[in-house]
């Protein structure tokens, strides 16, 4: 290591941000004390970081669908090549049980004997979170308060994208009031909207992880995003779901399944490849959820497509 470089490691040690100083040819030559930190923190296998290829990892991110490793590694490499003075780039890394934010951002070394590149990231969660809260004002429902259509369709390509990097499940329910135009004839529209909002709230009730989404699909219809999970636990939620709504005995009298409120599911389980999109998974929960219908209602249909 330059002489240079190793008077500055005190300095990188000292900051907070997570910082990395890569050579021309990406390999990663120092990791600053909030890089081993942060490793530590989020249970990451110990690694000699001195053996990591920064932008080997970025491309093999890239290949897998990661669209912002796609463009970090373009960064990075337009502000070693000198056509760019520095690089930054915001970007999300949720864990399981939160939401975060980073930003990136790349500068040359020039201080040192040889060419080097500082990579740090910095945590923005509190000033993205701030933002996505006025942000989602526009885009929640306004009779249930849950995520509207064009909440959930972007979020649901979001995920999908995140699956498909990590080659993990994405799950997708589609879920229908049975008859429920009975409700409007019988009791009128402020009784079709109490149901719909009461029924959200125990759908809402069914998220607890910032990768999955309940949303209000359109008229009396809902969809529930369960994303890195297979089908079986997700079958055992929705049935628990099912039989919650029956217990409330929201009256339905005119309804041919029975004469309380009833909901019919189309529930499906995918491991999304590069060359695939999120409208195939839409089309087979959709398919699902009128076999449901046409199968006499009050029930779950499903489907889990095998890893390729």
């Amino acid at each position: 290591m330059d002489v240079s470089l190793t008077f500055l490691k005190a300095i990188l040690d000292s900051i907070t941000d997570q910082i990395s100083v890569i050579d021309r040819h990406g390999n990663i030559v120092f990791i600053n004390q909030s890089w081993i930190d942060f490793s530590t923190t989020n249970k990451h296998p110990p690694i000699n970081w001195q053996t990591v290829n920064y932008l080997t990892i970025c491309d093999q991110s890239a290949q897998k669908g990661d669209t912002f490793a796609t463009q970090a590694a373009k960064g990075i490499r337009k502000v070693i090549h000198g056509k760019s003075e520095n690089f930054y780039l915001e970007y999300p890394c949720h864990s399981p049980t939160q939401k975060r934010w980073f930003m990136m951002r790349v500068t040359p070394l020039a201080s040192c004997e040889r060419s080097y590149f500082v990579i740090s990231h910095h945590d923005i969660t509190k000033r993205k979170i701030a933002e996505e809260t006025v942000l989602d004002l526009s885009k929640l429902d306004g009779l249930t308060k849950l995520p509207n259509y064009r909440n959930f369709s972007q979020f649901l390509t979001q995920e999908w994208k995140r699956c498909t990097r990590l080659q993990a499940p994405i799950t997708l329910a589609m879920i229908d009031i049975d008859y429920f135009k009975c409700i409007n004839d019988t009791y009128g529209h402020l009784k079709g909207d109490e149901y719909l909002f009461k029924i959200a709230q125990h759908l809402k009730r069914m998220v607890r992880r910032p990768s999955d989404l309940c949303a209000r699909y359109g008229g009396e219809e809902f969809a529930l995003i369960l994303s890195n999970t297979p089908l079986e636990p997700s079958i055992a939620m929705i049935e628990k779901f099912l039989t919650k709504i029956r217990t409330l005995a929201m009256p339905n009298p005119h309804s041919p399944v029975m004469p309380i409120i009833t909901l019919s599911v189309g529930l499906v389980t995918l491991y999304p490849q590069p060359k695939t999109s999120e409208k195939e998974l839409i089309q087979k929960a959709d398919e699902l959820l009128y076999k449901a219908k046409n199968s006499g209602r009050n029930q779950l249909v499903y489907h889990q497509e095998s890893q390729k």
